[in-house]
């Protein structure tokens, strides 16, 4: 069994001792928006003087820190075309939230990464960087979670950011005990276990075999306190482990798209069934309450959003189109739309993680009213494919 191993030097209750195999593990639990996390990460690494300097960073988060260019790269049309959308709405949910936090505390979120890596590279220390893709972490945690719960995350995360909450470096402290994260862990995880599966649990492990298989005898990984009990616990006592599976977007459930096709399949057939049963004139009917249910709601939220033009005639003939085909939404053919009339400026990628905290910043920042376009016409077209789908089956009787 594997000893915390003693420290010439005394430390705080964040700062943990593993030794494996004769290497020496030193993981540094931090709070991401704390100056506290980042003066104990200089003084563990310039006291230590470790092989190399582990940090909870992917390349693009990393790139992102030290360039500080992070949305004014953003391809906001491809990210449309890979239907990347909601994924780029929780980023940016998540970064204002703890951007704001960060300001009220006087430090920028990521600062004791950022200053692990400054440490580092002024004692020559090497870098690794540990942590799994951004990109895949959110697809994953996505892709692994129902319906009702993304629009959960959504409200939570919408509720979070426009709240006005007081926070302060005590709350903070208070929040990096142990006890107290195991018990939002738990929280999370009976709330969203899916999500708490891909966000701490996947990244603990990948956090971990990253860790254990960077150069050097002497290591010190820099971490944000909720992954700390997770990666004691692998480095002590579990073997290594394939990250291959960690990695891969999982694809849309077999069920998924079996309802994808069926529901489409059954309006057009209840349309051709009316038409030979009924006549041509109610199956035109039948077609035009299809365009008008689907069209006229998503033209509404368009409208809503304040859309350009074009894209609330493209909301309008889109919707029914692409409710008939699980391929593509209609809230992706109207934010494209949108994207390619009105494109957002420079100015507004740089704002936009103070602007998504304001509410009437949503219609004034463009890339903001991308985002505005595609949830409302898609509102709009969920709505009118169940009021227009109830109507056709019940006209079948």
């Amino acid at each position: 069994m594997d000893e915390q191993t003693p420290s010439s030097h005394t430390y705080p209750s964040d700062v943990h001792f593993v030794e494996k195999n004769g290497r020496e593990y030193i993981i540094v639990g931090t709070a991401h928006v704390s100056q506290e996390s980042a003066d104990l990460v200089r003084q563990v690494i310039e006291q230590e003087q470790p092989d190399v300097v582990c940090i909870e960073l992917d390349e693009a988060r990393y790139r992102t820190l030290r360039e500080k260019t992070r949305w004014e790269n953003l391809d906001l049309r491809q990210i449309i075309r890979q239907r990347q959308l909601p994924t780029l709405l929780v980023n940016l949910l998540l970064s204002s939230y703890q951007k704001r936090i960060g300001q009220k505390l006087g430090v920028a979120p990521g600062t004791e990464l950022l200053e692990a890596a400054n440490v580092a590279i002024e004692n020559e220390i090497p870098i690794e960087l540990v942590d799994r893709d951004v990109r895949i972490t959110l697809r994953r945690a996505w892709a692994s979670m129902s319906f009702w719960e993304k629009m959960s995350l959504l409200a939570s995360g919408v509720a979070g950011v426009v709240e006005d909450e007081e926070i302060s470096e005590e709350m903070l402290q208070e929040i990096r005990q142990k006890d107290v994260l195991s018990e939002m862990m738990r929280e999370l995880g009976e709330a969203m276990p899916a999500m708490k599966s891909v966000l701490i649990d996947e990244r603990d492990v990948y956090i971990a075999q990253k860790t254990r298989h960077a150069d050097g005898q002497k290591i010190v990984s820099v971490v944000g306190a909720g992954h700390v009990e997770g990666i004691l616990d692998i480095l002590r006592n579990k073997p290594d482990q394939d990250l291959a599976l960690i990695e891969e977007i999982p694809p849309p459930s077999p069920v998924g798209k079996i309802l994808g096709w069926a529901i489409p399949a059954i309006i057009l057939g209840a349309i051709l069934y009316i038409g030979v049963t009924q006549g041509a004139s109610a199956a035109g009917e039948n077609l035009m309450f299809w365009v008008l249910a689907n069209g006229i709601p998503a033209a509404i939220g368009a409208l809503i959003a304040l859309a350009h033009p074009v894209t609330i005639l493209a909301s309008f003939f889109g919707a029914p189109l692409t409710s008939l085909t699980p391929v593509i939404g209609a809230g992706y053919v109207s934010a494209f739309v949108q994207a390619f009339f009105q494109p957002p400026v420079v100015k507004e990628f740089q704002t936009v993680s103070d602007d998504i905290s304001q509410l009437k910043m949503w219609w004034s920042n463009k890339l903001l009213r991308v985002l505005l376009v595609f949830i409302l016409t898609t509102l709009g077209s969920l709505i009118g494919t169940y009021v227009g789908a109830a109507e056709i089956i019940s006209n079948l009787f």
